[in-house]
């Protein structure tokens, strides 16, 4: 239980953070704020202090989900404290930008997900907005890059998730149901391949749909930096999310086809002995 409350407690957290450091926040958004961290909250707790599994995935697979806290904790701080260097600039903030603006510039080449975020934007779009845009995409887009090379040495060198334990599918993938036909292992690699491509694919098709939808959308300003804020995280946070998912499950998938393989050794080995 104070587990599962700590870890509700770190969700609220991440969500207040934009809110806890930006300034002049109207009230009616500091309260949607606070309520959308209670029910995160309250959900997260609920769901780590059950025995039975819900909606989370990989809950009992550790690092997985504490992997992914981490990789949005950090994109949301880091992207609030540069948005927030713009009106109340101190050491730390200036520090972050700097490092943000080498990273962007870096990556921002033809045809990269960063210089598609900056097309993005609408043609009336100021310099501050592109140069935000150019930075925190940048640095969102390397912390997740970061956690997904950290993800792959843990499943390749460290042989995540079984690491000497046994794996529960059913805890761990609450949401897949072995029974709905096929073989397991072939909707596992299926679905590894589909989650693979597209959180590939995500971080070039999302500019570019926002882009044709400009006149349904409301154009990214700094006139919303929760928004803003949000928006950039949850672009370059969500596709590394999508291949970690993809990873794990293929990783799941060649556990299983191991087990078999033992299994009908082991029965062949058993059929050969004499009776």
């Amino acid at each position: 239980m104070i587990s599962a409350a700590a870890r509700g407690l770190l969700v609220a957290i991440l969500i207040m953070t934009p809110a806890l450091m930006l300034p002049g926040l109207a009230s009616d958004s500091t309260q949607i704020v606070l309520l959308a961290a209670l029910l995160a909250a309250v959900l997260t707790f609920v769901e780590y202090n059950s025995v039975f599994p819900s909606i989370v995935e990989f809950r009992d697979a550790a690092p997985f989900n504490r992997l992914r806290f981490l990789a949005l904790f950090f994109i949301v701080f880091l992207l609030s404290a540069i948005l927030k260097g713009l009106t109340q600039p101190t050491v730390l903030t200036g520090a972050f930008t700097s490092i943000g603006t080498i990273v962007g510039n870096s990556i921002d080449f033809p045809f990269s997900p960063v210089r598609l975020m900056v097309l993005m934007l609408p043609d009336n779009a100021s310099q501050q907005t592109i140069d935000f845009v150019r930075t925190a995409a940048g640095l969102s887009y390397v912390i997740s890059l970061i956690a997904m090379t950290a993800f792959l040495v843990l499943v390749r060198v460290l042989n995540w998730p079984a690491r000497g334990r046994a794996f529960n599918v059913w805890v761990n993938l609450p949401l897949f149901d072995p029974t709905a036909g096929g073989d397991v292992l072939d909707r596992l690699h299926r679905d590894a391949r589909i989650n693979i491509a597209l959180g590939f694919l995500l971080p070039f098709l999302v500019p570019a749909v926002v882009k044709m939808a400009a006149d349904l959308i409301d154009p990214i300003t700094l006139q919303n930096p929760q928004t803003l804020i949000w928006t950039i995280a949850a672009w370059a946070f969500l596709p590394a999310s999508i291949i970690m998912r993809g990873i794990a499950m293929g990783k799941i998938a060649d556990m299983i086809h191991k087990k078999r393989r033992r299994a009908y050794a082991d029965a062949d080995a058993e059929g050969m002995q004499p009776a």
